[in-house]
């Protein structure tokens, strides 16, 4: 018996092979995301790279997906801080990319940005339970009266969840209600809306995405970046250790973090909004190929130049990106080319850590000096996994990974001296897709392709 695992990512479609009895991995292949004509010629084209003989016995088939753009979403509430943050964690914990978020009631100028965006779906919070109901009653009828027609996952306050259903109902495409994201002043309840936005994207919005044929034939199980987060789940569970995995991608870079995140220095207050003990964030402006011109606006270019063990002109780092975001396959072409990758990679992988982990700050009171915690406290945990085509090819991934863990600011809470783990058979998606039907396969692919690096 054989398991078939697919990737259809935003520029390659990775296909695995794994033997369910005994567990063992057969192999992988890719090809470039045909996402411009049929997904299934990348499928097609991947599966290619494997014999016949190889490709008999398969009895299962899963798939995820973050292709067409992966799952996007627009998160309302009432206050920034509190439950339009709650909806951001729901939403990023279900796979998807939050695109905008909104607080108190929309404005026209809102709904208008809303409907450029054009959100896959609309994950509407706003008021503890029995709290304030105002805010999230005006925002349904604004959005019935929009002309939008997404699916909206309601997740506020469920005294008035029922009012604000019935606003919805016959405007929108479709409208679930689930719990309260924020059911209490700080405290968080995102599972609920999570499993509601992971149903919807299998019912609804793969339809709207033009996935119903992989939806047929292979089992679109989940979005990548929710495999992915899985796969972090089950590793944490079977080590007990707490872990970090970067995804650097195309598109975007992704961290997961899988830690209560609590302060590590004594003399220490946290506040904010709990962290979850599984969090991710995704940058969509910090990316390999399509994202490489934003990466460049968010790191100046002269920092970038700095890190390179060569003289480099500017024009010619800026001619290596135009190339590569013009054609998204498109490798490196020599060793200078291979450098800019390298140091490119070395930049998203620092920026997304820093933005992921948390902050201190210095406070001082009557008793003296102390410090507040605002985020995760990441500087202690055991393993960072590094995945994404960036980091699995690199030439050099643990200088990269070292590179990256860099510290810029002493005060940003990022992880010191985990150890360094590659995916370098860039597995993870089908561990995830595997972790919760077939743990003893999954347990066995993380035993033959995490790679511990020699730090």
């Amino acid at each position: 018996m054989k398991a078939l695992l697919i990737d259809f990512g935003s520029t390659y479609t990775k296909v695995t092979l794994v033997n369910l009895d005994p567990p063992g991995l057969i192999g992988t292949r890719w090809a470039p995301t045909t996402v411009d004509t049929d997904l299934m010629d990348g499928l097609t084209a991947a599966l290619e790279g494997f014999s016949s003989e190889e490709r008999k016995g398969i009895t299962l088939k899963k798939a995820c997906s973050s292709a067409a753009g992966g799952l996007k979403i627009v998160a309302v509430g009432l206050v920034p801080e509190l439950t339009v943050q709650a909806a951001r964690e729901a939403a990023l914990g279900a796979g998807a990319r939050v695109l905008a978020a909104y607080a108190y009631t929309l404005t026209a100028d809102e709904l208008e940005e809303i409907k450029d965006i054009d959100p896959d779906l609309l994950l509407l919070a706003g008021g503890i339970d029995g709290g304030n109901s105002k805010v999230i009653l005006e925002n349904a009828a604004l959005i019935a009266a929009s002309g939008l027609t997404v699916p909206v996952v309601v997740a506020g306050n469920k005294v008035v969840a029922p009012q604000v259903k019935a606003l919805l109902e016959n405007r929108v495409s479709r409208v679930v209600v689930t719990g309260n994201v924020m059911p209490d002043i700080n405290v968080l309840s995102v599972e609920p809306a999570r499993q509601a936005i992971r149903e919807l994207y299998l019912e609804e919005i793969t339809k709207a995405k033009g996935l119903e044929k992989i939806q047929e034939q292979v089992g679109l199980a989940m979005p990548t970046p929710l495999a992915v987060m899985k796969a972090g789940e089950f590793l944490q569970k079977t080590s007990q250790k707490e872990i970090v995995i970067v995804d650097v991608g195309g598109a975007t870079t992704d961290v997961h973090s899988f830690s209560d995140g609590r302060p590590k220095r004594s003399g220490c207050l946290l506040k904010g909004l709990p962290e979850p003990f599984c969090k991710r964030t995704v940058e969509g402006d910090l990316g390999m190929r399509v994202s490489l011109n934003s990466l460049l606006e968010v790191v100046a270019e002269e920092d970038l130049l700095a890190d390179m063990p060569f003289a480099v002109d500017i024009d010619e780092l800026r001619a290596f990106v135009s190339r590569v975001t013009s054609d998204r396959g498109a490798l490196a072409l020599d060793q200078r080319e291979k450098q800019f990758d390298q140091m490119l990679a070395s930049s998203c992988v620092r920026e997304a850590l820093r933005r992921h982990a948390g902050t201190l700050t210095e406070a001082y009171s009557a008793e003296g000096r102390f410090w507040i915690q605002r985020g995760k406290d990441l500087t202690k945990i055991d393993s960072l996994v590094a995945t994404g085509g960036a980091l699995v090819y690199a030439a050099d991934p643990e200088s990269l990974l070292i590179d990256g863990l860099r510290l810029g600011d002493p005060l940003s809470l990022t992880p010191r001296q985990p150890q360094l783990i590659l995916d370098h058979e860039y597995l993870l998606f089908a561990i995830g897709l595997l972790a919760e039907g077939y743990p003893e396969v999954a347990e066995v692919l993380i035993q033959e392709t995490l790679m511990p690096l020699g730090r």
